[in-house]
């Protein structure tokens, strides 16, 4: 008799739920005709994962497209970018080579017997060093000048993008009203089906 009911119960609960999905009110597809030049952009990212990408950066391209000024700012940032990363990778190369050198010379003097001669040759190499430090301490300080302003870029484009795309989202969510009539729908019929079960015998 159990078996019959609950069969019952769960045929009842896919008709209800086949019931609901008819009886949903057809709202008007505003997003395609909202003002937002990327709303098919968020209209196809509308389960959107984190794992996919990232909506704010999708929306903002899509808002490349169309931008001229955008697109040039692109293009700059761009550029920047990479005449950034050469200049770094160009000057860290040398001043790497060299601490590495250091470091392997000061590892091998370690392994000299004799401690005189072991003493004089680590005293050379931190004579060197500290010269070769001296010499490239304008050229550090340059370099990490560099690297905060990278960061800093970064950042304030970042900041950039949302607040360029936070007027599309809404643009979007105005387009999308969200009523609780569905919900309390199902809710109703939840309850219903709940007050049956603890009533069953």
């Amino acid at each position: 008799m159990k078996k019959i009911f609950f069969g019952s119960v769960l045929i009842l609960s896919l008709l209800s739920c086949r019931e609901n999905n008819r009886q949903a009110p057809t709202v008007e597809n505003a997003v395609d005709n909202a003002e937002s030049s990327v709303s098919e952009t968020i209209k196809k990212n509308t389960r959107y994962s984190s794992r996919e990408g990232n909506l704010v950066h999708e929306i903002y391209q899509e808002l490349v497209k169309n931008d001229k000024a955008l697109q040039d700012l692109d293009k700059r940032i761009t550029v920047i970018n990479q005449e950034t990363e050469d200049a770094i990778t160009e000057y860290d190369d040398v001043i790497q080579k060299s601490e590495t050198y250091y470091h392997d010379a000061t590892a091998l003097s370690n392994s000299v017997t004799d401690s005189v001669t072991k003493k004089q040759i680590e005293k050379e190499i931190k004579a060197s060093s500290e010269k070769y430090d001296i010499k490239t301490q304008t050229i550090r300080d340059l370099i990490a000048k560099i690297k905060a302003n990278r960061a800093a870029v970064h950042d304030q484009y970042l900041v950039f993008k949302i607040r360029k795309t936070l007027p599309e989202i809404e643009k979007y969510q105005n387009a999308h009203p969200l009523k609780t009539d569905h919900l309390n729908q199902v809710i109703n019929k939840q309850n219903k089906l709940l007050a049956e079960l603890k009533n069953f015998k």
